[in-house]
């Protein structure tokens, strides 16, 4: 019915508005970043576009109902499903304190060492903490000293890979790289019996990708990595690693790798901000355009689940449970499946070349979360499950209902069916909303319930009462007529 649920962008309206005339600009966006969408986010890009013209008018600060469709209907799918928590994770809030505590518990490490085997690497302060995230559905968050960019190292490798899978295959780059965990250094050269290097994380395997998938087209690569993210770049670093290379590749390497050595070290040298690493494997999907083909991602979260931690994989696979790879930058770039990416980032380092506060951020995180890839069995049911709406929040959502029936809130009404709640739900006496609404007389709520939220007109309660019964035995004949028309027409 037009006249009382006229649109999506009028219940977005109604459910921001909570009963004012017009949105303060500030409560609409408030409203916003706590479902976890950035106003960074493109597609959000015509909404904000528009919000921005408002702004510059005379009176900018505030948005009546027809100012405030005219900004949200490009996006209005999108801002709908945020709004009714649709999201993977439907409590953002909650979910972002509990990783800053993760955070903070984190920051209070000492101990590990900042690499100094390369000069620029070996300035950074140890002081330093950063922890970034995205979900599947492109809600962000971001804590520490997310703006100071840093060097990708090993971390940039996931990529890389799947970018080769995506364009050549994997029967074709398996057929000169491995992929079973080596137990070696990262550093080392060695092959295995097939001739072929043990495993794409140690450096020389990753230059045999280079060499043999992408030395033919360098600058169609650097085409793919700007259209991920703005990125820098450490000349420094490079000189580095380019004197490195000459002490250390053997003369075959050294006579065919001129070219695809300096593109291996040029890749793990671009510099990037915290805040935007965890995009990387995401920024298309948002787009609307699928990024890698589903056999590059399974292969890639594969290996690193096997082998992305250096010396400390088998570790990692045991206490935390997900894929992941780690570089001597500090990063840590996590992955959970089919909910979010995380990043990392503290330069000090354990032994094994993983950042100290990086492992205990992982560790605890699926201490408290049941993010481990095992964690659906019975005994972990302790765990939180953000992915989840728990008991307790269903508890509230029927007193929510219920109360706003009491009372004839049309608008908390609106906004609870506007959540995508079941606008029948029933009390501990089976009572519905529109029993409770009839008993006390509220005829517009009454109408909405039925018009414009569909519900059974006839339910039952634990007394074998109907909302007509309710109306009639408290003499509210208006409401008694809206029923049996609801009844007629249902």
């Amino acid at each position: 019915n037009s006249d009382i649920l006229p649109s999506l962008e009028d219940l977005l309206f109604y459910t921001v508005a909570e009963g004012e005339e017009k949105i303060p600009v500030h409560k609409f966006l408030t409203a916003l970043k706590a479902t976890g969408l950035s106003t960074a986010d493109p597609r959000l890009k015509e909404c904000m576009e528009t919000l921005q013209e408002v702004k510059n008018t005379e009176d900018g600060l505030t948005l009546d109902r027809d100012l405030f469709k005219k900004c949200v209907q490009s996006n209005i799918v999108l801002l709908t499903q945020a709004f009714r928590k649709k999201f993977v994770i439907p409590d953002f809030q909650a979910f972002t304190s509990h990783i800053d505590d993760l955070y903070q518990s984190s920051r209070a490490l000492s101990g590990g060492q900042v690499a100094d085997y390369i000069p620029q690497l070996a300035k950074f302060s140890p002081e330093l903490w950063a922890v970034s995230l995205c979900t599947v559905d492109g809600q962000r968050h971001t804590i520490g000293d997310s703006k100071v960019p840093f060097c990708l190292q090993s971390c940039v490798k996931p990529l890389k890979y799947a970018i080769a899978v995506n364009d050549h295959g994997t029967e074709y780059v398996h057929s000169f790289i491995g992929k079973e965990p080596s137990g070696l250094r990262f550093n080392k050269l060695f092959l295995n019996e097939e001739g072929e290097p043990p495993c794409l994380w140690v450096s020389q395997a990753y230059i045999y990708v280079n060499f043999y998938c992408v030395l033919n087209k360098p600058r169609q690569l650097k085409g793919r990595f700007l259209q991920f993210l703005s990125l820098s770049f450490s000349s420094a670093v490079l000189k580095v690693a380019d004197v490195h290379s000459k002490v250390h590749l053997k003369p075959p390497l050294k006579l065919k790798g001129k070219g695809f050595t300096r593109l291996y070290y040029q890749q793990r040298r671009f510099k990037i901000k915290e805040e935007q690493r965890h995009l990387s494997f995401v920024i298309y999907e948002m787009n609307g355009e699928r990024v890698l083909s589903p056999e590059a991602v399974r292969n890639t979260l594969s290996l690193m689940h096997s082998c992305g931690m250096y010396d400390f994989s088998g570790q990692f696979a045991f206490h935390v449970g997900l894929p992941a790879k780690s570089g001597v930058s500090g990063g840590i770039l996590l992955v959970v499946p089919n909910v979010m990416g995380v990043m990392c980032w503290s330069p000090p380092l354990d032994k094994l070349g993983n950042s100290v506060r990086g492992i205990r951020f992982c560790t605890d995180l699926v201490e408290l979360f049941n993010f481990h890839n095992y964690d659906n069995l019975r005994h972990f049911a302790k765990k939180y499950d953000p992915r989840r709406e728990g008991g307790e929040q269903r508890v509230k959502s029927v007193i929510n209902l219920l109360f706003a029936a009491y009372t004839g809130d049309i608008t908390a009404l609106r906004r609870l069916a506007l959540s995508s709640m079941d606008m029948e739900q029933k009390d501990y006496d089976s009572r519905t909303a529109l029993h409770v609404a009839a008993a006390e007389g509220h005829a517009e709520a009454v109408r909405f319930l039925l018009e414009a939220c569909r519900v059974n007109p006839v339910p039952k309660d634990r007394w074998g009462k109907t909302p007509l019964d309710e109306a009639m035995h408290f003499c509210h004949h208006d409401v008694a007529d809206i029923l049996r028309r609801g009844q007629e027409t249902y």
